[in-house]
């Protein structure tokens, strides 16, 4: 029996992705194992332990292939290998059959939108020159102006500037130019080509074959451009703001055919391998063509994540997610935090106000800690209550806060150059976490280690490592580890039904089947409770039968 179908046999039948919850590990700071200041594979094993006490049934890891770290890995250079600071393939294979001991199931990141500058195909590409077949596999074009010295079209960087980067060719002339909707050392891929559809569809045999139990599918919803390459005549940035998937490269429909060969690839293999799609669309109805029971399994609910601490605004998104996922027989996945937002201990300390990445979000004023971390617990038994899969993202389980003060010269988020020092990026949310100890690195790093994280992490952190808040039944770890456990023992979560009761303004109060309900006070007053009902956890303390503003509690009807 291969090791994903014995997970299956433990777990029960029924797919496990319709209800599962992700631990998502930025593997660069998570754990470091050989003591180089980055974390690792080797970080990773040493703390399966850990997550399996914590409750999760897989973990999601960031890219982990050969990369120059121009954008954190997701600049690939070789998709079949592993990053040599982070390990070998023999690592890799260790860890998967680890993990899988301890019933956790593992899912890389897949990055198919784009490649590092320094993979052999566009290195071959700026060799071969124009209207070569190696170019054909990149999106190279002639500039305009008389002599070619502005871009194709006005496409913008997401990383901000344009999109387009001009070559020296071979002869050393100023030449075409390709195509980066991120930073210039990731070329955009021409999925028009059918060699690069071979290509991918190659590389997950590849790492199926190796027993990984799925993949996260970066930037899924920017493969396809519109070959006519138009300039962009509506607000550019994510693909959210272009109305019904007319965007020249956000959400085209095109898109799904790909994915439906990928799917076909996925059932192919024991174990129901899985597929999460980072896809950006314009509602909830144009997410659910990514997981159409031809398609992709599941997509972030990234309306989830962007709503405000308001409970009419909340509870609109859970409707609207789990009506239009619903039609296609999709379910939901909730998240909150990950490592291209601000953490939500953070955003939830603030005022509420819309929010979308890519902009300012402290502009809504000073955060408070003590207010954001209370509504962050109340928050994590809201998602893990909900019908469906959630995503837990590291350190989210201890409370971290968003790390805004970090020095700017410290700052390596490419968004920090590529703005023009106007906007500090993501380092803030991906400071490598605090396992124990009383200073920094905090057990990031072994005792023998010889260079410091490769982001400082704050000396205010020794109360939140967690090492600290193991055995505390206020911590927010062990809130996290009673909720999992009881969502893993009731049959009420997971996937299910999800009826509202009328408990007045700014509540959100839910039952689930059999005799589960939960309720969360976005009030600003005590919320009365009825008293013939039995607590099964809160993520704050109770005053008799009164719960406080900004909490949530589990109860057993």
């Amino acid at each position: 029996m291969h090791d994903n179908d014995l997970i299956d046999s433990h777990q029960g039948s029924a797919p496990w992705w319709r209800d599962a919850v992700i631990y998502q590990v930025y593997i660069r700071s998570f754990a470091d194992g050989n003591g180089d200041g980055m974390g690792d594979i080797a970080g990773i094993r040493s703390k399966l332990p850990y997550l399996r006490d914590l409750g999760v049934d897989a973990i999601w890891i960031n890219p982990w292939y050969p990369s120059p770290q121009a954008d954190a890995g997701y600049d690939v250079a070789d998709f079949r290998d592993i990053e040599p600071r982070f390990g070998t393939l023999d690592d890799a294979d260790q860890l998967i059959a680890e993990a899988h001991e301890h019933g956790i199931r593992v899912i890389p990141d897949l990055v198919p939108n784009h490649t590092s500058d320094q993979h052999v195909w566009f290195q071959a590409a700026l060799a071969a020159g124009p209207g070569s077949p190696e170019r054909a596999r990149y999106i190279f074009r002639p500039g305009r102006g008389p002599d070619g010295s502005e871009p194709p079209n006005n496409w913008n960087s997401c990383f901000g500037g344009p999109a387009w980067t001009r070559v020296s060719e071979p002869d050393g002339r100023p030449g075409e130019w390709y195509l980066h909707l991120f930073a210039p050392e990731q070329p955009d891929l021409n999925w028009a080509h059918r060699e690069v559809r071979e290509e991918f569809e190659s590389v997950l045999r590849f790492w199926f074959d190796r027993g990984i139990d799925g993949f996260r599918i970066d930037v899924a919803h920017g493969l396809i451009k519109d070959t006519d390459l138009p300039d962009v005549v509506a607000p550019q940035g994510s693909g959210y703001v272009y109305p019904e998937g007319e965007h020249p490269h956000w959400d085209r429909d095109e898109v799904h055919e790909i994915y439906r060969g990928w799917r076909r690839i996925a059932d192919e293999y024991p174990g129901h391998r899985k597929f999460v799609a980072e896809a950006w669309a314009d509602s909830p109805q144009r997410l659910a063509n990514y997981v159409r029971a031809d398609g992709l399994h599941t997509a972030f609910n990234f309306d989830f994540l962007q709503a405000t601490w308001n409970a009419e605004r909340l509870r609109e998104v859970i409707d609207t997610t789990t009506s239009s996922l619903n039609s296609v027989g999709a379910p939901a996945t909730w998240v909150l935090s990950n490592h291209d937002v601000p953490r939500h201990a953070t955003r939830y300390g603030r005022p509420p106000v819309d929010w979308v990445p890519g902009q300012n979000y402290r502009a809504a004023g000073e955060a408070d800690p003590e207010l954001g971390t209370r509504r962050a617990r109340a928050a994590a038994l809201l998602m893990l209550s909900l019908p469906g899969g959630a995503y837990i993202y590291q350190g989210e389980e201890l409370g971290l806060p968003e790390v805004e003060d970090l020095p700017e010269e410290l700052l390596q988020d490419p968004v920090w150059e590529r703005s023009g020092h106007t906007e500090r990026g993501r380092d803030g949310c991906r400071v490598p976490i605090p396992w124990s100890g009383e200073k920094p690195p905090f057990g990031f790093s072994p005792a023998h280690a010889t260079a410091d994280p490769w982001l400082p992490q704050p000396e205010s952190w020794k109360d939140r490592t967690a090492e600290a808040q193991t055995g505390d039944p206020g911590s927010m770890l062990e809130l996290y580890r009673s909720a999992l456990r009881i969502r893993r023992e009731n049959p009420a979560l997971g996937e299910g039904d999800l009826a509202w009761n009328d408990a007045g303004e700014g509540v959100l109060s839910f039952t689930r089947t059999p005799r589960f309900a939960c309720v969360v006070n976005l009030s600003g007053q005590p919320h009365r409770l009825p008293v013939h009902d039995h607590v099964l956890l809160a993520s704050g303390e109770l005053e008799d039968d009164l719960l406080p503003p900004d909490t949530a509690v589990w109860l057993s009807l």
